[in-house]
Order: C-alpha cells, then structure tokens, then sequence
C-alpha cells in the first residue's frame, strides 16, 4: 500500500476517562508526539499505584478500573465537559454522580460513587487520576489508535455474528483498506490532509474485545478467535503524530512507505 487509496476517516473518538464511555468527535487537533486531545485524561486508580500527577509516568491497566476486568463499566453512560471539567456519570439512563474533576471535592464526589457501586472489583480505595497533559493509554509512548473496519468485518464472519466496532475503543476508524492490510504497514506514514502519523506498533487485542460495548455482556472470545484463524491476536495499529493538523471525519487516508 502507497500513494493513493480509497481509504478514508469513518469515525474519531476518544475516551476521557479510562474505561469510561467513547465520545464521538467530528474532527481532532493533533500535534506531535500527542495522543487525540483529551483522550485518557483520567483514570481511576484501583488500589495504590504510586502514581504522582507531578510526574505522571505509565502504569499497566491492570491498576486501573477497566473493562477487561471490570465488564460492568460498559454498563454506566458517562460524558465530560472540558469547559467545565464537570464529568456525569448515569445508570439506566438516570443520572447516579456529577462532579467536577478540577477539584478534590469533585474528584471524591466520583470517588464515593465507585467506592460504592464497584466495591465487588476494587482492591483498595479508589482515586480520581490526572496528570498534566498524560494519557493512561495502554501504551507507554504517546500514541493514536487506529482500527480498520475491513478487519472488523472480518471478525464479524470469525465468530458468525455482529461485532460493534468499539469493542476496539480506537481513536481512528478506516474505511476503505482490505481487511489486515493495516498489520502491514509497520514503518509506513499515514497522510490525511498535512497530518503525517508513523505507525509504529502492531495492538494485539485482550478480552476487553469480548466485552459488548452497550450491555456490558461478555459474549464474545475475539482473541482466541483471531489466535485460531490467523495465528496471533493482532487487530489494528498504534501510530505516532510526526506532523500535526486537523483531521476530520470523510478525510482521506493516503499510505507512503519512506
């Protein structure tokens, strides 16, 4: 894959809180050597970590509320305010906390609420976690996610049925590549528009994928099905920003190996 291609934006999201709900975007800011703005801002430390917002640096998910752990997190429908900072957190479409996450009060107001709804999952008390401009990806470098929908519909004939494509929780959704084509493409750069991302790592999936995104249902075994029909667990790519700008929803997607 170089040069043109008919690939194009589907979809951007991020995820403000860690294992929280997808927000939709109709474009993203990128700047190098970022993540999509806002994207993992927060966290929810499940148990002590250590974790300084002075020097905030990574820690594996496994320290975090998550959802290939803790399927029940699909279950809340959450939204955040930048402006406000102010995070709402609902269950059964009525509204269970709401805090602003700029202040300690805010942040023990959602404390107080998963101390009490997820006290099942948790291993200590839990903490608000922010740091100053981090991302608690589950990466150490500073990257975007990107999923393409050629594999998703792939999978959807592994397992014999629907697969919402956020059980992938990615930044970047393609349309228009052949299915796995994107595993090949270590090394190669992504132009969409003056934006220019490397990818640079393979994202091989955990049972976070067999998590039903709308229900909180763990009904599918994706890793495993991939294992079986591909030999590995790898579906979608890592990509750093080399060269910053707007991308939108519809932008095209050009490939270039350099």
């Amino acid at each position: 894959m170089s040069g043109s291609s008919n690939a194009t934006v589907a979809a951007l999201y991020r995820y403000p809180v860690k294992g929280l709900s997808a927000e939709p975007l109709q474009h993203a800011v990128l700047n190098p050597g970022g993540t999509v703005p806002g994207d993992r801002s927060y966290a929810i430390e499940n148990g002590p970590t250590g974790f300084d917002p002075a020097a905030p640096r990574y820690f594996p998910k496994s320290r975090f509320l998550m959802l290939m752990r803790d399927e029940r997190l699909a279950t809340l429908e959450s939204r955040y305010d930048d402006a406000s900072r102010v995070l709402t957190i609902l269950t059964g479409g009525e509204e269970a906390a709401r805090a602003d996450l700029g202040t300690a009060e805010g942040r023990a107001a959602i404390e107080r609420f998963f101390a009490t709804s997820f006290a099942q999952e948790l291993k200590g008390p839990p903490r608000v976690l922010v740091g100053n401009g981090h991302s608690f990806s589950d990466v150490a470098r500073k990257v975007v996610s990107i999923i393409n929908l050629g594999s998703v519909a792939a999978i959807e004939q592994m397992v014999s049925q629907p697969v919402h494509p956020l059980r992938f929780r990615a930044n970047l959704y393609v349309r228009g590549w052949p299915a796995w084509s994107e595993l090949d493409l270590l090394g190669h750069t992504l132009a969409i528009g003056d934006v220019r991302l490397k990818v640079v790592k393979r994202i091989v999936r955990c049972t976070a994928t067999n998590v039903d995104p709308e229900t909180g249902a763990r009904d599918l075994d994706i890793p495993n099905a991939l294992a079986r029909t591909l030999g590995h667990r790898d579906c979608g790519i890592y990509a750093e920003v080399v060269t910053g700008g707007t991308v939108r929803i519809e932008d095209g997607i050009e490939t270039f190996r350099e």
